[in-house]
Order: structure tokens, then C-alpha cells, then sequence
């Protein structure tokens, strides 16, 4: 495997460094500290080239076991339910895809979803193992993602995001605040919250900014533009619920809906409607807009 590919595996793939043990073999050590997959499943995996060593080579299955040795494994979830709905590609070139992202669609492996997930899907269309998502927004949430499709250029897109040189705006459908006057800028500390998913506004300095403003009335619901300065988990979905208007259809907040199914004729009405940033290689201004429109 070459280093250009490897580097491309390593995004998709997960990383054990092997813990202290006696196991005769990597693969006894990878079934003891796995307890939940089966040595055939190991077995299966090893056989398919989905056990690699430190250096992106498939490992035997009589590989000896060494302390801290650096393995990667591709995560696997069997008769992995298919998620029915399809994203879109609004733009790509040798260096950025742009894509749009239906609800309920992860952007990346975790937990219950690995092949039915926004990266892998694209990979698979697009032929490019060396995609990798250059920011995430959560699988409820529909819109805007952009990926790097050149380990060659990556960082200078990643470097977009931390600087702040990214304007990101999005659309969310929840209650009328009419004791409220907009436009308005909501700041806030949000640190962990119960259960171990969800955030919560904290006391402290504030580390999340949200500038707020309303863009169309109908009735009890009121069309939100939101503009998030900074980017932490679920940012947009906790400022609107501490303001008295949690997002329609939320699961989350303001209160967890406990067994919640994907509804799919309800979605989380919060769209991640528009990028815009000047082009790092090119110095020209780039604004991409997201075609899903959200339902009253």
C-alpha cells in the first residue's frame, strides 16, 4: 500500500496500540480485548485484508503479539440497516467535494453506522478513498458538508475552520419569540451534559457564540437564520432551546425522547444552508448553498 494510500486508510480506519498481555498472537489479543466480535469475525476481517499493521500492511493471522504494536481495523457492523435517504453532490474538483446531506445520514462511522454514512457513500461514488470530512455536522441535521479529495491540499482547507475564515450559515424552523428583539447574538458556556450525548450551558465564560436572526413568520413557527461564530456539539440546538424556542422535532432538546425512532416525515427542522470562504489555493471567493428546503 502506498503512503498516499495509507494515510487515505488510516481516515477510515480505527487504531488500537495493543495493551500489555500474554497473547501468543495479535489475533488472540484482538479477540480478548474485543469480547463483543467473534474470533471468525477476526478471522473474516484478517482473510480480507481489514487488519493492517503500522505500516498499512494486512497482518497474518499468525502475527506474534508485541506491546504496543500499532494496529488498524476497519469497523464492520453486521446487516447494517440502510438508511433511505440519498445525499447529493453540489460541487466537486481535484481538491474539494461539496456535498448535501439529508437528515438522519451520518457523516462519519460510529456506533450502529459504518457503510451508511455520508463519507462512505462518497467514496464509493466518487471512486476516492482520500476523502475526509473537513468539519462534521450531526446526523440529524441536514445541509452543507465539505470534504478534502487531496491529502496534498488538506491543510490548507482545514486551516479554514479553527481561523474562523469560514462563514457558515443555517436555517432552523422553531417557536415565536416575540418577547425577543432580533437581530440578537446568543452567548453561552456549554460544557457536558446527562445523558453523555447532549450539552448543556454551564456557568463560566462563554466558549459559544450564535448571532440570531428571524426571517419569516407563520403563526407559532418562525424561520430562524443562525449564524454559529464558534462550532461546538450541537451549539444551534442548545442556544435556541435555552431561548424558549427549541428546534421542531428535536429528539434531544429540550428534553431527551426517550426510544425515539427515526421519523422520517419528521425531521429536525435545522438546515446547514451556506458555506462561504475564500479559496485558499486560488484566492477567490467561494459560497455554496444548500438545495433542501426546510417544510413548515
Amino acid at each position: 500500500m502506498s503512503s498516499a494510500s495509507f494515510s487515505a486508510a488510516q481516515h477510515q480506519a480505527s487504531t488500537l496500540y495493543l495493551p500489555p498481555g500474554s497473547w501468543p498472537t495479535v489475533l488472540d489479543c484482538l479477540c480478548d480485548h474485543f469480547k463483543a466480535i467473534s474470533r471468525e469475525q477476526w478471522l473474516d476481517r484478517i482473510a480480507r485484508g481489514r487488519v493492517l499493521d503500522g505500516h498499512g500492511q494486512p497482518i497474518s493471522v499468525d502475527l506474534a503479539y508485541r506491546e504496543g504494536l500499532r494496529i488498524h481495523y476497519f469497523r464492520e457492523v453486521p446487516d447494517e440497516k440502510v438508511i433511505p435517504v440519498q445525499e447529493s453532490i453540489l460541487y466537486a474538483d481535484e481538491h474539494l467535494v461539496v456535498a448535501d446531506k439529508p437528515h438522519f445520514l451520518p457523516v462519519t462511522p460510529s456506533g450502529e453506522y459504518v457503510e451508511q454514512t455520508l463519507l462512505r457513500r462518497l467514496i464509493r461514488r466518487l471512486d476516492n478513498p482520500h476523502l475526509v470530512p473537513l468539519h462534521r455536522i450531526d446526523r440529524h441535521t441536514a445541509g452543507l458538508v465539505l470534504f478534502s479529495a487531496d491529502p496534498g491540499s488538506r491543510s490548507a482547507y482545514q486551516a479554514l475552520f479553527p481561523t474562523r475564515q469560514i462563514e457558515k450559515r443555517y436555517e432552523a424552523i422553531a417557536g415565536a419569540l416575540p418577547h425577543l428583539s432580533f437581530p440578537l447574538v446568543h452567548k453561552s458556556r456549554l460544557v457536558d451534559g446527562e445523558p453523555f450525548f447532549r450539552m448543556q450551558e454551564g456557568a463560566g465564560a462563554s466558549n459559544t457564540e450564535t448571532a440570531i436572526e428571524v426571517r419569516e413568520k407563520h403563526g407559532d413557527l418562525w424561520r430562524y437564520a443562525l449564524y454559529p461564530v464558534t462550532g461546538k456539539k450541537h451549539q444551534l440546538r442548545v442556544h435556541m432551546s435555552a431561548l424558549g424556542a427549541a428546534i421542531c422535532n428535536d429528539p434531544f432538546y429540550p428534553e431527551v425522547l426517550k426510544d425515539a425512532e427515526d421519523d422520517h416525515a419528521r425531521p429536525l427542522k435545522l438546515l446547514a444552508q451556506g458555506l462561504r470562504f475564500i479559496d485558499p489555493l486560488t484566492g477567490q471567493e467561494r459560497e455554496f448553498e444548500s438545495r433542501i428546503r426546510l417544510q413548515w
